[in-house]
């Protein structure tokens, strides 16, 4: 009995027995019970791409990292003002100097991991402006439950693509439940910086 033929997603080469990787154009190889059931679509217009700066806030918006540390901050801003006032106008500084320095440990570990959000943020928009395109596939998705942020628990969809021969893969994460466009095992598009493949993002960012 023939077996069936196993396709490349990227460049057609066929193979009767799966490999990792094609080795005609490098790229990953879907599992044989995981081929792609949905095209990646038309591919993303060609750089530079119309990103507005205030996509940085949507991201920020939807990042457990940066809404977390929006709590800390706010704990700090309430706890270090509180312990000042305790240690020099009411009681003693030994109730007050402890709310003081949890508060500015608070506070400093808010600034810091905002700060590394937006950066990070940051670069996902200079991806999406001026990355190059590749195919895809989509390894896995999953929710992250140990994660509530306004009662959801944030999506984490990660994705594995080839360039020049060499595998790399990335992964977003998104409040919004993720269509069947991004099941495990479907083509889809990324975008990577020129030069840095490991810096890369789903297109359309879900």
């Amino acid at each position: 009995m023939i077996k069936p033929a196993i396709s490349c997603p990227y460049c057609g080469t066929k193979y009767l027995t799966f490999q990792p990787n094609c080795s005609n154009c490098g790229a990953s190889l879907p599992l044989p019970d995981q081929a792609s059931a949905f095209d990646a679509g038309t591919p993303p217009p060609a750089p530079p791409r119309d990103i507005s700066d205030s996509y940085i806030w949507r991201l920020m918006q939807q990042d457990g990292w940066a809404i977390a540390a929006l709590v800390f901050a706010l704990l700090g801003i309430i706890f270090a003002p509180l312990g000042i006032i305790l240690t020099v106008a009411i009681i003693t500084a030994f109730v007050g100097i402890p709310f003081a320095l949890l508060g500015v440990l608070f506070l400093a570990a808010g600034i810091a991991i905002l700060v590394w959000r937006y950066q990070t943020a940051q670069m996902v928009v200079k991806v999406l402006r001026n990355g190059q395109a590749a195919r895809a596939t989509i390894a896995d998705v999953h929710q992250n439950y140990s994660v509530q942020i306004n009662g959801r628990s944030p999506w984490i969809i990660q994705y594995q693509f080839a360039v020049e021969g060499q595998n790399y893969g990335g992964s977003v994460s998104t409040l919004d439940a993720p269509d069947e466009r991004l099941a495990k095992g479907n083509s889809a598009w990324v975008l990577y910086l020129p030069g840095a493949p490991q810096t890369s993002s789903l297109y359309p960012h879900p």
